[in-house]
Formats: C-alpha cells, sequence, structure tokens
C-alpha cells in the first residue's frame, strides 16, 4: 500500500507541473483544432488529444505540453492496475477504480466533466472555453486524482490480511529462494526472530565448557 500511495504521489507531482502550464496546455489545444479544422466540437477525450499531438502540432512546445498531458494519463492508467492487484475489493473501492478505469479510458467521453472546489482549474478558463470546449479535459486528472485518494481512504482501513501482500504464497516464494519483496518481509521478519531465539538459547563459547562433566585424574577419583 505504501509503494501505491508514494505512485500516486509522484504522479500528483507531475500533474502540478501540468497544471502550471494550463494557458499553454489551451493554447496548444486552440491551435491543433484550427489546423484541424476541428473548431466546432469540444476536447471530448483522451484520444484526440491524442490525434491532435500526432498529426496537428506545428512546433515542439505544443507537443511537449500535449505530450506531458497523455503520458500522465497513461500513469494514471497503470496506476488502476497495480490498484486492482493489491486486493480483490469491496463494493466501495471497486466502484471507485470503475470510475478510475472509465474516465482514463482512452474514447471515454469527458467534455461534460467539471473539477469543482477546491480545484481552480475551470475557473482559469474564459466562460466559452469553459462551456463549450476545454472545461472537461482540464477537469480529467483532477477528477480522477481525487477518486484515487479516496480509493487508499478506503483501502486503509480494510484489514491487512485483505491485502494480496500479506498473503502465505508470498512467504513461502521469498522462503523457497525468490527474490524478496515488500510483501513478504512480514513473513521472513517472523522466521528471523524465531531463528534468533532459537540461537540465543544453544550454548556458545565458555557456556559450552558447562555442559562437560568435571575433570577426574586417570585412575583416580575426585
Amino acid at each position: 500500500m505504501n509503494e501505491a500511495k508514494e505512485s500516486l504521489r509522484s504522479v500528483g507531482q507531475k500533474y502540478k507541473l501540468l497544471q502550471q502550464q494550463q494557458l499553454t496546455f489551451i493554447a496548444a489545444l486552440e491551435r491543433c483544432r484550427e489546423n484541424a479544422h476541428d473548431k466546432i466540437r469540444p476536447v471530448s477525450s483522451i484520444e484526440q488529444v491524442q490525434s491532435y499531438a500526432e498529426h496537428y502540432c506545428n512546433n515542439s512546445t505544443d507537443r511537449r505540453i500535449l505530450l506531458m498531458f497523455l503520458d500522465t494519463c497513461a500513469e494514471l492508467s497503470k496506476l488502476c492496475q497495480h490498484f486492482e492487484a493489491l486486493h480483490s475489493g469491496t463494493p466501495v473501492t471497486n466502484n471507485i477504480l470503475e470510475k478510475c478505469k472509465t474516465l482514463v479510458s482512452q474514447s471515454n467521453d469527458l467534455s461534460s466533466l467539471r473539477a469543482k472546489y477546491p480545484h481552480d482549474v475551470v475557473n482559469h478558463l474564459s466562460c466559452d472555453e469553459a462551456r463549450n470546449h476545454y472545461g472537461g479535459v482540464v477537469s480529467l486528472i483532477p477528477i480522477i486524482l481525487d477518486l484515487m485518494k479516496e480509493w487508499v481512504a478506503c483501502s486503509e482501513k480494510l484489514p491487512r490480511k485483505a491485502l494480496h501482500v500479506s498473503e502465505p504464497w508470498a512467504c513461502q516464494g521469498a522462503t523457497a529462494g525468490a527474490a524478496p519483496t515488500a510483501g513478504t518481509q512480514p513473513g521472513l521478519q517472523k522466521h528471523q526472530c524465531r531463528q534468533l531465539r532459537k540461537d540465543r538459547l544453544k550454548p556458545r563459547g565458555k557456556d559450552k565448557a558447562c555442559t562437560k562433566p568435571p575433570w577426574r585424574p586417570p585412575g583416580g577419583k575426585l
């Protein structure tokens, strides 16, 4: 779970860089829409942004900022798979994860999305832009990040045994010579503690002499 939280934090940091360049992002989309003669419909999917980046970018700045958006979406998609592998889930966590997977889908229609307070990405758009063109695309990532944080918060309340990382097969794999992972550490630590207690009970050094019978002279008595 700690690894999942760290991955989510890392994606959040990357998104902050994109958020700081929102005006550049919108300007790049505007130029691409013009080059594609696509000024009527809103930017409504990740797939559409991908098409702009591949076919309608005339300069490196526009391509860079669009790829930053696409890379962040790709990382969120991988994070969904990572979360799904952590535990079988509850109705609440499964519902949250399904929402994330739908939102990050390449063809999902995101035109109606609007990030709400405390996010202010929509407020930085003009009324026309927010209503008709870019409100959805700028809202997508912050909405997914919020859902993923909610998933983590709900998952942390589950019993530890519900997480796949603590299943017995993970410990068996480690003791059989597999490379240790974060999930196998508790089992290894218990084994090491038991071994340490056994070692402490064994006589060693001078203590071993205490177990020998007293010395007797040859053919004599004490």
